[in-house]
């Protein structure tokens, strides 16, 4: 059966898998975001269900003032005697750890901390022996990817940690993750970067502790020199095996906005691309050892897409997300609307705001919400960090309620609209393609005398995904103005995550957000 890449879109990078009880599950990072690292299901590989996520408890992550990219970082899951083990790195703390639970739909253990540096944990176990594994320096203070073997109920070391491969020469080697297969180990690990340069290579040997001696094929997945080409970063990936007895690597990747534009604001995504062994042992990833759009695998799957997001289909404990940690109070949810209540911080802060955001899963996409406040401000963002978003809102100006649209661009904050209304509530639109966030305002009661409309604007087209309510077609809509997506990237922005798109509320003030819809124009498939 065909699938196209990649089989998870959005801001879900980092990804790892492991297979049981005739399941695969996947984890990635989430960085400040809370509930921390998203779980997923498939039984295929290439269709995935969120079930929810791993650290849903305060105490078991720390996020208090962690900026944009901070936080979580590059999660892996194994199944070992019956139960789950999720270990991972807090970067900001600089703590390795690990949470474990025998039910993959119920709560996590409290975290268990291991005494070794560097980032991208991994865990191997084998004959009853666990062993911790991430990049740094190891006892020595030799670089490259350290092992130690632990007491999975304790974390103690019982070895001290040893650096057993050092890559093949790439930066910022990590990543690593090992395997057993057909009596040999392999290890495989990333290197070059989360950027461009992002590439998979490995190493193996007749030993859990090595020598281990490197591809000479190496790097086995990489699309660093496929370009132009839209897909790109391919690296930071895990072995698994089907039902069929096929490999796969499932890795993170991103696609340009546009093929002659080295941007992209949709952050790392999941991919999937099928693994082969030569005669000689080693593996190779892909046609070509790069990762393509699309592919014919082993299997019988009809590759699903959602293409619409709203308050009745999504669950807020599993399909949205917090900046760091909320204040439940602030919260109040409901299939008709979400109700937040505003308070003292923004959205340029490194507190948490009141803010409630899915993440952006595609180029051309139109996000919608009507929204009535008595005071303060409240609407919707399109949020890549603290520096960059842009949000476009109702709010209680110097001479009644005004609908603004503002742009935060490296931390400059430029009204570019304000759109005066009658009354404390509009409808408000982010409809966006490939290369600029475009807002609008729909209001029964606006005064239009001041506003710059869509009519009057022959760049900005009706979206094709749009379809109004009965109450939206009677309002008057106007453009009140556009902002790049280039601005919000990783190439402009910095960091490692992608664009959220949320509802938010600042000030004194309660906030009700009701026909919301986050729609996607649906593109056939190759």
């Amino acid at each position: 059966m065909k699938y196209t890449n990649p089989v998870v879109k959005g801001f879900y990078p980092d990804p790892s898998v492991c297979a049981a009880n005739g399941k695969y599950y996947m984890v990635c990072s989430s960085f400040q975001y809370f509930p921390g690292v998203p779980l997923f299901e498939s039984t295929d590989l290439v269709n995935w269900t969120q079930i929810g996520h791993v650290l849903t408890r305060k105490n078991q992550v720390m996020l208090e003032g962690i900026a944009s990219s901070g936080g979580v970082f590059a999660p892996t899951i194994r199944f070992w005697n019956g139960r789950f083990y999720m270990v991972t790195t807090n970067n900001t703390t600089h703590e390795n750890f690990y949470v474990s639970t025998d039910d993959i739909y119920g709560e996590w253990s409290d975290p268990i901390s291991v005494n070794q540096g560097g980032i991208d944990p991994s865990l191997y176990f084998e004959d009853g022996h666990t062993y911790f594994i991430s990049n740094g320096s190891d006892a020595d203070g030799i670089s490259g990817v350290v092992q130690c073997e632990i007491d999975p109920a304790t974390g103690k070391k019982l070895t001290k940690s040893r650096t057993i491969w050092q890559g093949s020469g790439g930066r910022f080697l990590e990543s690593p993750h090992m395997y057993r297969i057909n009596g040999t180990y392999y290890l495989m690990a990333a290197e070059g970067g989360t950027e461009y340069g992002h590439m998979i290579t490995c190493a193996r040997a007749h030993s859990v502790w090595g020598p281990f001696t490197s591809n000479p094929h190496n790097p086995v997945l990489t699309n660093r020199n496929k370009a132009p080409y839209i897909i790109q970063g391919i690296g930071h990936g895990d072995l698994v095996q089907d039902t069929y007895g096929n490999w796969h690597i499932i890795s993170l990747g991103f696609r340009q906005q546009h093929l002659w534009m080295p941007y992209h604001n949709l952050g790392r995504e999941v991919f999937l691309t099928p693994v082969s062994f030569k005669e000689d042992g080693w593996f190779y990833a892909g046609a070509d050892g790069t990762t393509d759009a699309s592919y014919e695998i082993e299997g019988d799957f009809t590759q699903e897409i959602k293409s619409e997001y709203t308050f009745a289909n999504t669950s807020p404990d599993i399909d949205w997300c917090y900046l760091r940690h909320p204040e439940p109070a602030n919260y109040e949810f409901s299939e008709a609307e979400y109700v937040l209540h505003g308070c003292k911080y923004t959205l340029d802060d490194t507190a948490s705001p009141t803010f409630f955001g899915l993440r952006q899963r595609d180029f051309v996409m139109e996000f919608c919400a009507e929204v009535a406040i008595d005071g303060g401000e409240a609407g919707l963002t399109a949020y890549m960090c603290e520096n960059e978003h842009y949000d476009i809102a109702v709010q209680k100006g110097m001479d009644g309620y005004e609908a603004v649209l503002k742009l935060n661009i490296g931390g400059i904050k430029h009204v570019q609209a304000v759109l005066p209304l009658k009354g404390a509530k509009a409808r408000l639109v982010v409809r966006a393609d490939n290369f600029r966030y475009n807002f609008f305002v729909a209001a029964e009661d606006a005064l239009p005398e001041k506003a710059h409309t869509a009519e009057k604007d022959n760049d900005v087209k009706e979206s094709s995904i749009s379809a109004q309510s009965d109450t939206a077609a009677k309002m008057k809509e106007y453009f009140l103005g556009c902002g790049q997506a280039k601005y919000l990237t990783s190439e402009v922005s910095g960091g490692f995550t992608g664009v959220i798109m949320a509802l938010y509320a600042v000030g004194e003030n309660t906030a009700r957000f009701r026909e919301f819809y986050c729609r996607y124009a649906v593109m056939e498939r190759e």
